[in-house]
C-alpha cells in the first residue's frame, strides 16, 4: 500500500533536522578547540573522521537496510544519535571527538539512505520529488541555524564552559522523533534478493551517472568550505568575535532553507537542468562580486559578512535538484544502493574539501578563501553542464 507522503514528511524533516546538528556542528568544535592546542591539521582531519565512515559503511548498509527495513534501520540510526549525543558532554579527550564523528557518521550513511528511499517509494514523478526533497532537506538547513544561533548564544553568555550540555537537547529530539516514527506505517519497496553487491554497482557504471557522482562530488565539496570553515574565515580573516561569526554563519543557512523551500514550491514550473544552471549563475556572481571588494577595496571589508550567505539562497537547492533528476530514473528495487552511492561520493567531498581547508587555514592564507571558493564553482559548473548534455536516457 502506498503511503500519502504527508504523513510521514514531518519525522523524516526532524531527521534530517538531527542529522544536521550533529554533523554541522563541526564549525563549532573547530572554533572552540582552534583556542586550545589543537591545531587546524588535527581539525582538518577529525572532519574524515565524520566522513570516511560514512563512505565506508554505505555499500553495508544496503545489505543492513535491506534485511530489516528503512524504518527500523532509521529508529536504529537516530537511537545511537541519541546515546552519542549523551555521552559527549561528559568526555574531555581530543580521540573521542574522533570516534563520536566516526559513530554519527556511520548512523549518518544509515539514515540518509533510508529517508531517499522512502521518499523515492512513495513519489515516481521527477518535479514531485525535486519538491519534496527540497522540503525534506531545508530542514537540514534549519538544523545548521539552530546550531550555529543555539550554541553561539551559549558559548557568549555566562555559562560558556557547558556548551556541550547543548547536545542533550539533540537527545531529546531523537527521542521524539523515533515515537514519530514507530506510529507511523511506511510502504517501502521489496528489495533485491541474492544479488551480489557489486555486481549491482557495476549496474550503474556508465558516462551519465560517472558526471553525475562528479557533479554531487563538487557540491558537497563546495557547501563544505562554507559550513565548517566559515565561521573560522569570519573570525580569523574578518576580525569578528566568536559569537558574531556563527551567527553571520547562521544567517547563511536561513539563507539555504529560504532557498529549499523557495525551489520546493516553484520547481514544476521550471526545467530542472534550467533552473540548476540560473542558481549557479548567480552563485558565481556573487563571488566574483566578493573577490572584487576583497582585491579592490578592502581585504577585510565587513561588506563580505552580508554578501557571503546570500550565497546559500542558491548553493542550496543544488544538491537536492540534481538528486531528484537522477533518482527519478533509478528503480524502486534499486534505490537504496543508489543513494549509497550519493552517500559516498558525498563524503568524500565534505572530507577532502575540509582538509584542504584545513591546509589553507593552517598556511594563512585567509585571503585566498573567497578566490578558492570561486574557483570550485567554477568547476562545478563545467561538469553540470556536461552532465546535462549526456545524461537523457534512463538508467
Amino acid at each position: 500500500m502506498t503511503v500519502k507522503l504527508s504523513k510521514i514528511s514531518l519525522p523524516l524533516k526532524l531527521t534530517f533536522l538531527i542529522f544536521s546538528m550533529v554533523l554541522n556542528c563541526m564549525g563549532l568544535i573547530i572554533l572552540q578547540l582552534a583556542d586550545t592546542h589543537i591545531t587546524y591539521g588535527e581539525l582538518g582531519f577529525l572532519e574524515s573522521f565524520k566522513d570516511l565512515p560514512i563512505a565506508f559503511i554505505s555499500l553495508f548498509a544496503v545489505s543492513f537496510i535491506n534485511k530489516t527495513g528503512a524504518k527500523k534501520a532509521l529508529i536504529l540510526a537516530l537511537a545511537i544519535v541519541g546515546i552519542c549525543s549523551c555521552l559527549l558532554p561528559f568526555v574531555e579527550v581530543f580521540w573521542f571527538y574522533k570516534l563520536w564523528f566516526a559513530i554519527i557518521g556511520a548512523c549518518f550513511a544509515i539514515g540518509k539512505i533510508c529517508v531517499f528511499g522512502i521518499i523515492r517509494n512513495n513519489i515516481s514523478d521527477e518535479k514531485s520529488l525535486a519538491k519534496t526533497m527540497n522540503s525534506v532537506e531545508a530542514s537540514f538547513m534549519i538544523g545548521i541555524f539552530v546550531v550555529n544561533t543555539g550554541f553561539g548564544w551559549l558559548i557568549s553568555s555566562q555559562y560558556s564552559e557547558f556548551w556541550k550540555f547543548g547536545f542533550l537537547l539533540i537527545a531529546v529530539l531523537s527521542a521524539i522523533t523515533i515515537f514519530m516514527l514507530l506510529k507511523t506505517d511506511i510502504s517501502e519497496a521489496k528489495p533485491l534478493e541474492n544479488k551480489n553487491i557489486i555486481s549491482e554497482v557495476s549496474g550503474f557504471t556508465t558516462p551519465a551517472v560517472a558526471l553525475f557522482l562528479g557533479v554531487i562530488f563538487c557540491i558537497v565539496f563546495v557547501e563544505q568550505g562554507f559550513n565548517s570553515w566559515l565561521p573560522s574565515f569570519y573570525k580569523n580573516h574578518l576580525k569578528v568575535n566568536s559569537f558574531f561569526a556563527l551567527q553571520a554563519t547562521s544567517f547563511l543557512s536561513l539563507f539555504s532553507y529560504a532557498g529549499r523551500t523557495i525551489t520546493a514550491n516553484i520547481i514544476r514550473k521550471f526545467s530542472l537542468p534550467g533552473y540548476y544552471v540560473a542558481c549557479i549563475s548567480f552563485i558565481i556572481i556573487l563571488l566574483i562580486a566578493i573577490v572584487g571588494i576583497q582585491y579592490f577595496d578592502s581585504e577585510d571589508s565587513k561588506l563580505i559578512l552580508f554578501l557571503f550567505p546570500v550565497i546559500g539562497l542558491f548553493l542550496s537547492p543544488l544538491y537536492p535538484v540534481i538528486n531528484s533528476r537522477m533518482i527519478a530514473q533509478v528503480d524502486k528495487e534499486k534505490i537504496n544502493l543508489f543513494t549509497s552511492l550519493i552517500v559516498i561520493f558525498s563524503s568524500l567531498g565534505s572530507s577532502v574539501s575540509s582538509i584542504i581547508m584545513a591546509i589553507l587555514f593552517g598556511k594563512q592564507l585567509l585571503n585566498y578563501y573567497p578566490l578558492y571558493i570561486l574557483s570550485c564553482v567554477i568547476l562545478l559548473f563545467m561538469i553540470s553542464l556536461v552532465y546535462f548534455n549526456v545524461a537523457k536516457r534512463k538508467i
